[in-house]
């Protein structure tokens, strides 16, 4: 056991030895830059991504636009175009044959009806088409609304994406391992670099 003495001292020597690891060497108060500081243009911006999201929130394609892939925006106007025409064009026909379906039950002539009495749409066929066109409405009704989540959703992926680096500096590519000393039939593998 050691005397309380050499304890004492120990701990006396390791509290010396903190309290001036401690101490800051290099105290900068007075700096002064002269010149401009350049900034690296490809640094982090962590507001970006939400951004791109406004944006495409706010008018579809707009994040693409945003992200500079201007290319993506024909793609989202001509997918949500698609889908919105569908949409109106389906309620059109809908609202057509429920307005004959239901001239037709009042007993009144309806657009389906001859002058001379004669149906080209039973009353069968109209509630048949009333079910279909209804259907094919709100399908579309759908994916409109799915385009419109998924052009978010890819806006902001991809200006996560563009941020990262992507320099030659760090690659992955397959090699083939010669062994010259032996001469074996050659290896085939992946090798990771990273320059600095």
């Amino acid at each position: 056991m050691l005397p309380l003495k050499k304890i004492f001292s120990i701990l006396v020597v390791l509290i010396t030895f903190s309290i001036s690891a401690q101490k800051d060497s290099t105290q900068v108060d007075d700096l002064k830059i002269k010149g401009k500081i350049k900034i690296n243009s490809n640094y982090f911006n962590p507001l970006t991504p939400s951004k791109a999201a406004f944006y495409s929130a706010i008018f579809p394609g707009g994040g693409q636009i945003y992200n500079k892939k201007f290319w993506k925006a024909p793609i989202v106007w001509g997918a949500m175009g698609t889908s919105i025409y569908l949409y109106l064009d389906n309620n059109n026909e809908y609202d057509r044959y429920r307005t004959a379906f239901k001239m037709r039950e009042a007993g009144l002539q309806d657009e389906f009806t001859n002058n001379d009495g004669s149906l080209t749409v039973s009353r069968n066929g109209l509630i048949s088409a009333q079910k279909t066109l209804k259907s094919n409405r709100d399908l579309a009704l759908l994916t409109t609304v799915v385009f419109y989540v998924l052009q978010i959703v890819e806006a902001s992926v991809n200006a996560h994406l563009l941020q990262f680096n992507t320099n030659d500096n760090l690659s992955f590519a397959p090699s083939m391992i010669y062994n010259s000393s032996t001469y074996d039939i050659p290896k085939f593998g992946f090798s990771f670099k990273y320059t600095f």
